[in-house]
C-alpha cells in the first residue's frame, strides 16, 4: 500500500488537516496516509528540515512526503516535486529541501500548473493531487518541467575557535530536551581527548562529563550525551530542563576544552 507522509505547520485539529487527509483519500482511497508532525513552528523551514531529515530515511522507498511549510504562493517561488535517496517530496522551492538533503536529489520537477487551485491553499489541490498522481504509478518527469537547481540554504553550524566549541540549540524535542548543531565528530576531532566544560547560555550551567545514558545522572540534574543522532543533547534526567533554563531555539552552547593538567 502507498504511503503518504504529511509535515506541516498547521496544528492536527485545525480544518486544514482534515481537509487534505480527505482530499488525498478521495483521490486514491487505498493509500496510507501518516502524521509526521503538525506541530512545526509557523513558517520555520528549518524546523520542518530538521524533522524530516531524521525521520523520512526510516520510511519505505517509494513513500511521498507532502511538506506544507510556508508554502505561500506570493513569494514567487515553484512548487516542486523531487526524488531523493528513492523517496518524493512535494512541497515549495523555498529552500527547505537543501537543508534536508546533503546531496543533490535524483530528480527535480518544476509542477505543472493546474485547474481550480486555491492560491491560499496548495496543499488541498496541487500537492494532493501529485502525491495521488505519483501513488499510481505517473512518473515524476511526467509532473512538469525538469529543474537543474534548487533554492539554497545553508545551515547553522557551530564554530571553532582554538580549543573551543561554539553551538546552538537547534531543536527541542517533546521531553524537552536541547540538542544542539554540535556532533560527536567534532566534538572528538576538537577535543582529542582532554576535559572540556559544556556551558549552557553561561557560566552558571556547567557539565564537564558526557553520559552514555540518562539514567547515569541524578534525577533533576544538568546532564549531555550524544544522541542517535550524534548530535550533543542538552537534558535534565525526568526534568522540563528548557523552561528551568529558559532555552529556546539559538541558546548558545559552548564547549571549552582544557589542558590535561588544568583539570
Amino acid at each position: 500500500m502507498p504511503i503518504i507522509t504529511l509535515t506541516t505547520d498547521w496544528k492536527q485539529n485545525d480544518f486544514y488537516t482534515g481537509a487534505l487527509k480527505g482530499t488525498i483519500l478521495t483521490k486514491c482511497p487505498d493509500i496510507h496516509i501518516v502524521d509526521i508532525s503538525h506541530q512545526i513552528p509557523p513558517f520555520n523551514t528549518s524546523q520542518a528540515a530538521f524533522v524530516l531529515k531524521n525521520s523520512y530515511n526510516h520510511f519505505p522507498e517509494g513513500t511521498i512526503h507532502i511538506v506544507g511549510v510556508d508554502a505561500i504562493p506570493d513569494k514567487g517561488n515553484n512548487y516542486v516535486a523531487i526524488k531523493l535517496n528513492g523517496h518524493f517530496f512535494i512541497g515549495c522551492d523555498n529552500g527547505i529541501f537543501s537543508l534536508i538533503a546533503k546531496e543533490k536529489p535524483e530528480k527535480i520537477i518544476q509542477l505543472n500548473k493546474k485547474k481550480n487551485i486555491y492560491p491560499t491553499f496548495p496543499c488541498i489541490c496541487l500537492f494532493a493531487e501529485t502525491a495521488c498522481e505519483l501513488a499510481k504509478g505517473k512518473l515524476i518527469t511526467e509532473l512538469g518541467k525538469e529543474m537543474s537547481e534548487l533554492i539554497t540554504r545553508i545551515p547553522l553550524r557551530a564554530t571553532i575557535d582554538d580549543k573551543v566549541i561554539t553551538g546552538s540549540v537547534i531543536y527541542i524535542d517533546s521531553y524537552r530536551n536541547a540538542i544542539t548543531n554540535i556532533t560527536n565528530e567534532l566534538f572528538d576531532r576538537v577535543g582529542k581527548n582532554q576535559p572540556f566544560e559544556i556551558y549552557i547560555q553561561s557560566r552558571k550551567y556547567k557539565i564537564t562529563h558526557i553520559n552514555k545514558t540518562y539514567s547515569e545522572t541524578p534525577i533533576g540534574e544538568l546532564l549531555a550525551l550524544f544522541n542517535s543522532l550524534g548530535l550533543l543533547e542538552i537534558s535534565m534526567n525526568k526534568a522540563n530542563l528548557t523552561d528551568l533554563l529558559s532555552l529556546s531555539i539559538g541558546s548558545t552552547v559552548r564547549i571549552d576544552f582544557l589542558d590535561k593538567k588544568k583539570k
